[in-house]
């Protein structure tokens, strides 16, 4: 099946009691044993496993073509999960700008479990050198938050796995629709369900995806089950409505980000603009080869101070200042003031999730913060 089949059916299923076309929520906490003291259902507690879930983890793991799917209650605690399941004393590889949510979480929640080191991974012999004894995971993020850096994840791939370490790839930015990383070698793919995938800003929610069902997966299963970090089955129910749109919606958001990201790239305020559609990027060559199509992210610098900058998204009217992406409402964002002191973000810089408004008033909208 193709993708926008597989949106739409794969997570879904005809009720069998009512035949109701849309599958309910199933909001039980337990579920009754067979005579036997089995469970007939195939359910036994919600949090080791739902049908709405059940239903989510199905259609992730058939959109990435994957074997397996494991839904947590956010994007942070899918990563977690991953980080869980690393033995204590293990080295991870990860990007430079690195999404601060995940890496604040390295650093402090990990900090006497795990050793990192951030690194431009677009530089395939600077990952080469950083890789340790005790490397255990490469964590790609591509295209990265907030910079748009592209990482050849087929390269990083062949450098780790002829050492025998694992590779993540933060699939967020891209979906499924634009990236397959299994495909070009990862073993795990995460996706911040909050994001393009729910695409409504209305539903938390993150997933992990697995290419091979073994004993790393299990650990991974296993702290999702023991942890209890799981979505409610409404979270679940909203996400996979949110997915069978998501073909659709992202040729949209794409289609607009494009002509903002030309748009700006003209304008004489404008210092820079960070889009892997751009011919300009400098790994758009890269870009072109593993993506389909460029996503609805983009950022871009001000040609003047941090409160000029600010300024700029205080005049929009139709973008909102919101962290978060992936709705189908504009958000725009000063990325250095979220992400703190530490942050090496620059303090000209904004981040853009463009929505799915028409893409004339979106432009005459930047047009007149801009003056």
């Amino acid at each position: 099946m193709k993708i926008e089949t597989i949106a739409i059916h794969a997570g879904n299923h005809t009720d069998p009691s009512t035949r109701a076309v849309v599958q309910p929520i199933t909001l039980s906490t337990t579920f009754e044993r067979g005579e036997d003291g089995e469970f007939p259902g195939g359910f036994s507690y919600t949090r080791a496993a739902n049908p709405n879930r059940k239903s989510l983890e199905n259609v992730m793991a058939q959109l990435e073509g994957g074997v397996d799917a494991c839904a947590f209650s956010s994007g942070n605690a899918a990563g977690a999960a991953v980080f869980q399941s690393l033995k204590p004393g293990s080295h991870i590889v990860a990007p430079d700008d690195m999404y601060h949510g995940l890496k604040n979480l390295i650093n402090s929640v990990y900090k006497d479990i795990l050793t990192a080191d951030y690194l431009d991974l677009s530089d395939l012999k600077a990952v080469e050198s950083a890789i340790k004894p005790d490397t255990k995971l490469i964590w790609i993020e591509t295209p990265s938050n907030p910079l748009l850096k592209v990482t050849d994840i087929a390269g990083i791939c062949k450098i780790a796995h002829e050492r025998g370490i694992i590779v993540c790839c933060d699939n967020t930015f891209a979906t499924p629709v634009f990236q397959q990383p299994l495909t070009l070698g990862a073993d795990l793919v995460m996706h911040a369900t909050t994001k393009y995938l729910g695409g409504h800003s209305d539903v938390l929610g993150g997933v992990l995806i697995t290419k091979n069902n073994d004993g790393f997966w299990e650990r991974i299963r296993s702290v999702q089950t023991l942890s209890g970090a799981v979505p409610a089955p409404f979270d679940c129910y909203m996400a996979v409505r949110g997915i069978k749109t998501l073909p659709y919606r992202m040729r949209g958001h794409s289609a607009n980000a494009g002509k903002i990201a030309r748009y700006l790239e003209s304008h004489p305020r404008v210092e820079a603009v960070f889009y892997p559609g751009l011919e300009n990027h400098p790994l758009h060559h890269i870009a072109k080869t593993q993506m389909s199509d460029f996503g609805g992210m983009l950022s871009f610098t001000i040609r003047g101070s941090s409160d000029e900058t600010r300024e700029i998204s205080n005049k929009l009217k139709l973008f909102t200042r919101a962290t978060s992406l992936g709705g189908v409402e504009s958000l725009i964002e000063h990325r250095a003031s979220v992400e703190g002191p530490d942050t090496k973000t620059p303090k000209n810089l904004l981040r853009i999730s463009v929505g799915l408004e028409y893409i004339d008033d979106l432009i005459a909208d930047l047009e007149q913060a801009l003056k």
